[in-house]
C-alpha cells in the first residue's frame, strides 16, 4: 500500500478560532478532543512597509515580542496536552499536526485587501498566513530521527498546506521551512517547522525569477535545470544521486555547509510530486539531516528552506522555476560559527570560510555513514 493511502486528515478548531489539522496514520485515534483553554484574543495583524532603497516589503509584527521563549518540556506549547499541560495541541498524542501560528508575522486579512503601491510611505496590513508544523509529539525528537512513514506524513502535510495556501487569492509565495538550534534563533526546541504564505514575492525568489527570465531570453533554456545538469556533470560537489532526487553543494555556496536538493523531474511545487518522489524523499531527507549532524558528531544549527514557484501571478512567471530544498548551517567547525557581519549584513556581499568542494567531500563521507 502506498504511504499516501495510509494518511488520515482531520481538521479541528482551537478555542480562539484558529485552525488545527492532524495528519495521522490509519491506526491513530480519532481526533475529537476539544481545546480546553479559554483563548479569546485574536492573533495580531502587523504591517507591511515598503523600503524604497531596496524595493522590498518589510513585515512589522510587534505583537510577536510577547511569544513564549525557550520553555521547558513541561511548558512546551507544541507537546501534546497531557500530564497537566494544556498546549496548542488538544490531543494527548499526535503524529504530525499543523496549526495557525498564535503569533503570526503574516495573517489572513480582514475584509477587502489589495497589494499597496510600491512607493515611499506605503503601509498595508501584513496579509498572508503563518502555520506551525509539528513533526513529532516527542519533545526530544528531530526530523532526522523520523521513520520513512513518519517523514512521509510530514511531506503530505507540506503538500496539503501548499495547495490550501495557494488557493487563497492574496497568497503569492508558499514557503515551508525549519529552523533548528538556538544559534539560528529558535524560540521552541520541540521538533517543528513553519509554513509562511506571503502576500508578495520575497526578494530571494524575485531575484531568481528575474535571472531565470534573462537566462531563458538569452539561451532559450531554463536556468535551474541547466545549473543542476552542470553540477551533476561536474560531479565534484555532488552529495548523492538517487532515482528521483539529487543533492549537491552549490559552486558559490554562501554558508560553510550548504546543500541543495532537487527533484530530477522539474516540478514547480509540492503538489506536483508523485508518490514515488514523495516516498524517496521521505528516506533521503532524514538521512541528509543525519549526515549534516555527522560532520562533527554534534547537533548542527540549520535552516532547511523549501523553494517553490510563486502562485496567483502571471501565467508565465512559473516557467522554469522548479522546487528545491536549500539546507544551510552557520557552523563552520566545532565551537565556531559563521556570523553574518559587516560585509554580509550591510553590503549583502557574502564571504565563505569553507570552499564548496571541501564541504562536499566532508558531506559525502558523512552521507555514507548516516
Amino acid at each position: 500500500m502506498r504511504a499516501e493511502a495510509m494518511m488520515r486528515r482531520t481538521a479541528r478548531t482551537l478555542s480562539d478560532g484558529r485552525e488545527i489539522i492532524y495528519f495521522d496514520h490509519d491506526d491513530a485515534p480519532t481526533r475529537t478532543v476539544d481545546d480546553q483553554r479559554s483563548l479569546t484574543d485574536k492573533a495580531g495583524l502587523g504591517e507591511l512597509r515598503y523600503d524604497p532603497f531596496t524595493g522590498e516589503w518589510i513585515a512589522v509584527a510587534g505583537h510577536r515580542q510577547t511569544r513564549i521563549f525557550l520553555p521547558s518540556a513541561a511548558e512546551c506549547p507544541l507537546c501534546p496536552s497531557r500530564d497537566g499541560l494544556l498546549s496548542e495541541i488538544p490531543d494527548a498524542q499526535y503524529d504530525v499536526v499543523v496549526f495557525e501560528n498564535r503569533f503570526p508575522s503574516l495573517r489572513d486579512p480582514e475584509g477587502d485587501w489589495s497589494r499597496p503601491t510600491a512607493e515611499w510611505g506605503a503601509v498595508a496590513p501584513a496579509a498572508g498566513r503563518c502555520e506551525v508544523v509539528c513533526f513529532s509529539d516527542d519533545h526530544n525528537g528531530a526530523f532526522k530521527l523520523l521513520s520513512p512513514a513518519a517523514a512521509r506524513l510530514a511531506i503530505d502535510a507540506w503538500v496539503d498546506r501548499t495547495a490550501a495556501m495557494a488557493a487563497l487569492p492574496y497568497i503569492r509565495q508558499v514557503f515551508p521551512f525549519e529552523n533548528r538550534g538556538e544559534e539560528i534563533g529558535v524560540t521552541l526546541h520541540h521538533p517543528h517547522g513553519q509554513i509562511y504564505g506571503y502576500s508578495y514575492v520575497p526578494p530571494r525568489m524575485a531575484k531568481l525569477m528575474e535571472l531565470a527570465v534573462a537566462y531563458r531570453t538569452q539561451h532559450h533554456r531554463h536556468l535551474i535545470a541547466d545549473v543542476v545538469a552542470k553540477e551533476l556533470a561536474d560531479g565534484r560537489r555532488v552529495i548523492f544521486e538517487a532515482e528521483h532526487w539529487v543533492a549537491f553543494v552549490p559552486i558559490a555556496a554562501r554558508w560553510p555547509y550548504e546543500v541543495q536538493v532537487h527533484p530530477r523531474r522539474g516540478v514547480h511545487d509540492f503538489t506536483e510530486l508523485n508518490d514515488a518522489e514523495k516516498d524517496e524523499l521521505a528516506v533521503l531527507y532524514p538521512r541528509l539531516l543525519r549526515a549534516l549532524d555527522g560532520l562533527f558528531d554534534l547537533q548542527m544549527p540549520y535552516v532547511a528552506a523549501w523553494f517553490q514557484a510563486p502562485f496567483n501571478g502571471p501565467e508565465d512567471e512559473r516557467i522554469g522555476i522548479t522546487m528545491h530544498l536549500q539546507l544551510q548551517t552557520t557552523r563552520r567547525a566545532p565551537g565556531k560559527l559563521k556570523f553574518p557581519a559587516g560585509s554580509e549584513m550591510a553590503m549583502w556581499a557574502y564571504i565563505s570560510d569553507v570552499p564548496a568542494e571541501q564541504s562536499a567531500e566532508q558531506l559525502r563521507t558523512a552521507w555514507e555513514r548516516a
